[in-house]
């Protein structure tokens, strides 16, 4: 079928696929393997929106999407004799489900089961170029057509060696669970097709995505493919791989953040100790290697290291207040409209996974092999390569599945440390930080303030705008050589790589008027990290407070004010659905209240609704060793990403945005002091918990509004963290300005930071509860 086939359905507003003809590849080879060709570039969407819009025209994803484009042609879908189909996604897996909905997307074209579609990690690439990045809630998005086209060029060229196998036409052959089936009800498994449908020489053929109307997996709930590993301990992480001889490793490290290695007194010594093999100076501190992990950590404690200065030596949390303050772009003239304000301050937050940052290398005279859970791979390995003095062809970076990312894989420190340790031990290393190291010495997210001013009048507003100043967000991950390769067709202007990121990622999603944004970075000395949803929910969450006290301004409740401003039917309509499915309005005891917020980004938008109780017995509540504060009660977000390809994975990426945000607004905040970071484990580092979580949740993913996918895995962390925002400040009668809300309380008894591992816990078995 071609585009002018009379019957064809409507296409939705967007850039849609549909049912237009693309280029594909069938591969030289013994079996059959297929790519695709160039897909054509998305178009600008705006919605039908008269805006000045910078997102509406092109934003991060679109960067993104345009940047991975050129290189889609080398990656492969390849169908084994076994009867599988194996694909090696140029991306990773870090729990947000990514090797399951490609597989799904597999499986559609080939009307094959799902479980019959094998997705590994791709090593670093170098060839792919920016076609090997994770993040800005893009793999989804920029692998949609590619990957399609790759297999439906397979099932075409299987059908082909059907036909001449069986002797029948084409058009009397059926495709379905991995078999061919023609009349009579003659078979043949894709498995004995492989090697026929296989090509002498790369052949371009062109082929017909199957249309929506069709779907029987894309669209429809499916369970992770690698669930059953996950929950059995099956499933392999870099710390289960068996790398011979790579002994577990881990690294003194300094007691403030980015200290230097001094003398070392006792090396000798630590070499003696029990199971100890080496210790060696490297960059970042002194590395330990040994039998165990529990032995590395005794020969930490014991190391006698004289530190030099870090890069925030002395530096407390109200002195990078005071720097954000003199950084602080000016809002303008006072306006001569009535107008409402506000200032707001953000804590440092923490940016660790659950699985510790680590990797394994094994570093000889004239190469290199690393294994880590890396988002951008090809930046790792180029540094690693630089860092070794060696030809980047004689380094292998396999990337492996990670225990959780929000950001922090984005970076290679763990794999850099490994090969650095395992060059100077001349062995291959096991690497593994510590929780301590990750709070410590990690990513964090940067410490800013928000400056919102809106002015109106009657019940117009007249304008917006917001100045955003930051401690510098690190963007040396990948992401701002894409936006150098690709700058002539930025409708940014010549800006720096934060402000170019800054304002792809933001957008004005109400009609307020004239609107501007700005942001403001300033001190470097800090290892941020580019944090899930990076700008996003400390710009959004002074945005929808700042909403919630102009609606009060105007004698308007809250929802309906947004309602009423919202631009965009999408937009409107998961505002209402969060509102209806949440019983906006509902009467509450005093100290209890809902709070709604909106955030749109990627071509996708949310909406949330929070319920949140702060009368005294909550708020006093006891939970050992913790702050317990405001509880979350119940939360509705409402969902629309376009086309929905696996909607129970869209659901669990939306509770989990949810907890991020109930982290962001109430518990989680790091303490600056003295040139490093108070908390030093997730025992006090309040990520929310079980006692914060909302009995009542619901996700509600709206049906398909554009027919392709849209931005998904961060979408839905800042209307979370403003709908609690704003839910608090209704509750209790005065709107949030510092976040989280319990950062003035320290509740731990801070652990020393010489040693710089903790001693064990002895005492876990007493508080059993």
């Amino acid at each position: 079928m071609t585009d002018a086939e009379p019957t064809r359905p409507p296409e939705p507003a967007g850039h849609s696929v549909g049912r237009r003809r693309f280029l594909g590849y069938v591969l030289a080879g013994p079996t059959l393997v297929t790519a695709a060709g160039l897909a054509p570039a998305p178009a600008a969407r705006a919605d039908g929106i008269p805006s000045p819009e910078i997102t509406e025209l092109v934003d991060l994803n679109d960067v993104m999407t345009a940047a991975a484009l050129p290189t889609s042609g080398l990656i492969t879908v390849e169908v084994g004799e076994d009867g599988s189909v194996s694909f090696a996604l140029p991306r990773t897996e870090v729990g947000q489900g990514i090797t399951t909905s490609t597989a799904m997307l597999i499986a559609e074209e080939l009307d094959l089961p799902v479980d019959r579609v094998r997705v590994t990690l791709a090593d670093a690439r170098p060839e792919l170029l920016f076609n090997q990045l994770t993040g800005a809630s893009n793999t989804t998005v920029s692998t949609f057509v590619p990957v399609r086209v790759a297999a439906a060029v397979a099932r075409g060229r299987l059908l082909r060696a059907a036909s001449a196998e069986l002797g029948v036409a084409e058009s009397e052959l059926t495709l379905k669970d991995g078999a061919v089936t023609g009349p009579a009800g003659r078979r043949v498994g894709i498995g004995a097709l492989a090697a026929k449908a296989a090509a002498v020489r790369t052949e371009r053929v062109a082929v017909d995505l199957k249309p929506r109307e069709r779907f029987t997996v894309i669209g429809r709930s499916h369970g992770r493919v690698d669930a059953l590993a996950a929950v059995t301990g099956r499933k392999r992480f870099t710390m289960d791989l068996d790398v011979p001889d790579a002994k577990p490793t881990m690294v003194c490290r300094p007691p403030t953040i980015n200290g230097r290695v001094g003398p070392v007194a006792n090396l000798a010594e630590v070499r003696a100790l029990p199971g100890v093999t080496d210790v060696a100076v490297i960059g970042s501190g002194v590395a330990v290697r040994a039998e165990t992990f529990g032995q590395c950590i005794d020969a930490v404690r014991a190391l006698r290291v004289s530190w030099r200065p870090g890069t925030a030596e002395g530096k407390s949390d109200e002195v990078v207040l005071k720097e954000l303050e003199a950084a602080e772009l000016p809002l303008g003239l006072p306006p001569l409209t009535p107008s409402v304000e506000g200032r707001f301050t953000f804590a440092f937050r923490g940016n660790s996974a659950l699985e510790p940052n680590c990797a394994i290398a094994d570093v000889r005279a004239d190469r290199a092999e690393v294994w880590s859970s890396l988002k951008a791979p090809i930046v790792a390995k180029e540094a690693i390569a630089a860092r070794l003095g060696l030809p980047l062809g004689a380094v292998t970076v396999h990337v492996t599945e990670g225990g959780g990312s929000f950001g922090r894989k984005l970076f290679f420190d763990a794999a850099l440390e490994a090969v650095e340790a395992s060059r100077a031990m001349g062995k291959p290393v096991k690497l593994m930080w510590h929780r301590a190291d990750d709070v410590r010495q990690g990513r964090a997210h940067p410490m800013a303030t928000s400056r919102v001013r809106i002015s109106y009048l009657g019940n117009t507003v007249l304008g917006y705008r917001q100045r955003h100043t930051s401690v510098a967000t690190d963007l040396s991950h990948g992401l701002g050589e894409i936006f150098t390769a690709l700058a002539a067709r930025l409708p940014v202007g010549d800006i720096g790589f934060s402000e170019t990121f800054f304002q792809l990622s933001q957008n004005m999603p109400y009609d307020f008027g004239a609107h501007s944004r700005l942001l403001s970075e300033t001190d470097k000395g800090f290892n941020t990290g580019s944090m899930r949803n990076v700008y996003s929910p400390d710009v959004t969450c002074a945005r929808e407070l700042l909403v919630d006290r102009l609606a009060g301004k105007m004698g308007k409740d809250p929802y309906t004010f947004r309602r009423d401003f919202l631009r965009g039917d999408r937009a409107k309509a998961v505002l209402e659905k969060a509102a209806e499915v949440g019983n906006w309005g509902r009467a509450m005891p005093d100290g209890m209240a809902q709070g709604i917020a909106f955030h749109s980004e990627y071509h996708s938008v949310s909406a949330v609704l929070a319920e949140i109780d702060c009368r005294p017995e909550t708020v006093g509540r006891t939970v050992r060793d913790a702050v317990t504060g405001p509880r979350v009660t119940k939360a509705v977000v409402a969902v629309d990403v376009g086309l929905t390809v696996n909607p129970s994975g869209l659901e669990a990426q939306m509770a989990g945005c949810l907890m991020d945000g109930i982290a962001l607004a109430l518990t989680a905040g790091l303490h600056l002091r003295d040139g490093h970071f108070l908390e030093a484990s997730w025992d006090n580092y309040f990520y929310t918990r079980q006692w914060n979580t909302p009995p009542e949740l619901k996700v509600v993913v709206m049906p398909d509004s554009t027919g392709e996918p849209g931005g998904a895995g961060e979408l839905g962390v800042a209307a979370s963290m403003a709908a609690v925002a704003c839910a608090y400040g209704r509750a209790t009668g005065t709107m949030p300005t510092r976040f989280p809300v319990n950062h003035g309380t320290l509740s731990f008894e801070p652990k020393p930071t010489v040693p710089p591992v903790p001693a064990s816990p002895t005492d876990g078995l007493d508080h059993v509860r």
